[in-house]
Order: C-alpha cells, then sequence, then structure tokens
C-alpha cells in the first residue's frame, strides 16, 4: 500500500508523459481537398460517415480521346443507312493500305476493269451493293438489269449516295461515291432502256461489295 502511494505521488517523467502539449497542426478540408485534387494520380478518397468514395481525377487526365464512327447514320428508302457525302477522308497511303492494288488503281486512279470479267456483271441476287472503298450502301438489287455491255448496270442509286461529274474532255460523266470520292464508273441517259430512269450506270464490279438480303 505504501509503495502505490509512494507511486501515485511521484510526478511522471518526460518521458512517460501520455497527453502532448504541443499544437496539433490541422489541415483544413478545403486546403486538403484542393491539394489532392492537384495529384497527377487518380485518388479515391473514404467517407467513413456516407459509407462510400468520392474519386478525384487529375487536372491531366480529364481529356477524352475520341473515336470516328463509323460514318452511316442517315437512312435510305431501302432502309439501308449511309453516309454523309465527303465524309470519309483519308489520305492515298492510308487507302493503299486497306484495298487491294486493282482495287486502288479502280476506286483510286479512275481506272476500268475489262469487260466481261467483273464478278457482278450476271450476278442477280437479292441484296444492297455498298461502295467497295468505304462500305456506303450504292444500289439496290431491283435497280439491276442486264445491259449487255460487260459491266454491272444499275438505272438509280441510293439518294444522295452516288456523286456525278463530267469528264474533263465533256464526253461522259464520272460517278463515285459521295461519300469516299471512289471511282465507280460512267453514267449514260437516252439510250432507250425499259428502266424507269432511262439511265444506265455503268459500275465496276471491283468497285462495289454486294451483301445479301437473307
Amino acid at each position: 500500500m505504501r509503495a502505490v502511494l509512494q507511486l501515485l505521488r511521484t510526478p511522471p517523467s518526460s518521458n512517460t508523459s501520455l497527453v502532448s502539449t504541443s499544437p496539433i497542426s490541422i489541415l483544413p478540408t478545403s486546403r486538403f481537398l484542393s491539394h489532392i485534387s492537384s495529384q497527377p494520380s487518380l485518388v479515391s478518397v473514404p467517407n467513413s460517415h456516407l459509407n462510400t468514395t468520392i474519386p478525384f481525377l487529375s487536372k491531366t487526365s480529364t481529356s477524352r480521346s475520341t473515336t470516328s464512327v463509323p460514318f452511316f447514320d442517315r437512312k435510305t428508302r431501302g432502309g439501308a443507312t449511309m453516309a454523309p457525302p465527303g465524309s470519309v477522308n483519308k489520305t492515298e497511303e492510308e487507302w493503299m493500305a486497306i484495298l487491294s492494288p486493282e482495287q486502288f488503281r479502280i476506286l483510286r486512279q479512275k481506272g476500268t476493269e475489262y469487260p466481261g470479267t467483273g464478278e457482278y456483271d450476271k450476278f442477280f441476287e437479292d441484296g444492297i451493293y455498298n461502295c467497295a472503298g468505304c462500305g456506303t450502301p450504292l444500289y439496290k438489287s431491283t435497280t439491276k438489269f442486264n445491259s449487255g455491255c460487260g459491266w454491272p448496270a444499275f438505272y438509280e442509286g441510293f439518294p444522295g449516295a452516288i456523286h456525278r461529274s463530267p469528264d474533263p474532255d465533256g464526253r461522259r460523266v464520272e460517278i463515285t461515291c459521295a461519300a469516299c470520292g471512289g471511282h465507280l464508273g460512267h453514267v449514260f441517259k437516252g439510250e432507250g432502256f425499259p428502266t424507269p430512269t432511262d439511265e444506265r450506270h455503268c459500275v465496276n464490279s471491283i468497285s462495289i461489295k454486294f451483301v445479301s438480303a437473307s
């Protein structure tokens, strides 16, 4: 008992102090949040009262990457989708990387395949013909007819899908894909074919790609 009283009378040494008398530096909440949000990494600050976390993104990570989207965003009368005119822009090097040499020669250099050799010359299945370069729908199979010219023939394309421009010599009218500018062939009018438009779109098979309706 005496030993216990002696212990209680003994003042605590500096080494056994239980309470610090030095001031405690507390960072204000607004400064803490500002400090955290300026850090270059993603930080999650737990909030125990709300049982959730508060994410902070660094200033350098707020940019949003964009991806070119497929460009088919307009409906045609046949239910297919098509690209806005001039919406597909690629360099010649980019076209060379995605097209075969023969596709590049015809689509980008305005070449012509030999008559009677094309895949779709005598082809009459139900579906849609897209541009072989960019995939834009160009023709419905119901507009295709046998002209006997040696190339696929159509009497009309999807509205707005085909661009027309006179050849430099003024003798023919070139037709190209309105979306990417790929060369399709030429259009002729007044030849007397029994079609609703009396037109013949003379198209290179290699410039188009058939997609079956089934």
